[in-house]
């Protein structure tokens, strides 16, 4: 797998609560690095032990990332823009769901904010 979307910066993520709600104001944080040039990050929520993460992704006009997979099961809603892979062009409110390990490209001719959802592969 390569994981090219790491996480840089870890400015006011939430993790799941033990009981009610957690707010974060994502208007109000800082856009984080990533390890792909024109793609930045919101980490809102991140839990390790379930294995769960929720970030907003911005992607700058012109920006692209070639081949690569996560170990996760991946979940993109695009909020803005357009979005595009080595299958499709995304719009906004398209929702693309990926089986982990699947291998694709990424990038935005226009620029994109998108949702992405990470979460665990189910074990046999």
């Amino acid at each position: 797998m390569n994981e090219i979307f790491k996480r840089q910066h870890n400015n006011g993520i939430v993790g799941l609560p033990p009981t009610g709600s957690l707010l974060l104001k994502s208007a109000e944080m800082e856009w984080g690095d990533c390890d792909a040039e024109g793609f930045a990050i919101k980490p809102l929520m991140e839990d390790g032990p379930m294995g769960l993460r929720c970030w907003l992704m911005k992607v700058e006009p012109g920006a692209f990332s070639a081949l690569h997979a996560h170990e996760e099961i991946e979940q993109i809603y695009v909020l803005e823009g357009s979005f595009y892979d080595q299958d499709n062009t995304y719009k906004s409110g398209d929702y693309v769901v990926r089986a982990a390990g699947a291998m694709h490209s990424a990038g935005s001719k226009d620029g994109a904010l998108v949702m992405l959802f990470y979460s665990p592969a189910p074990t046999p």
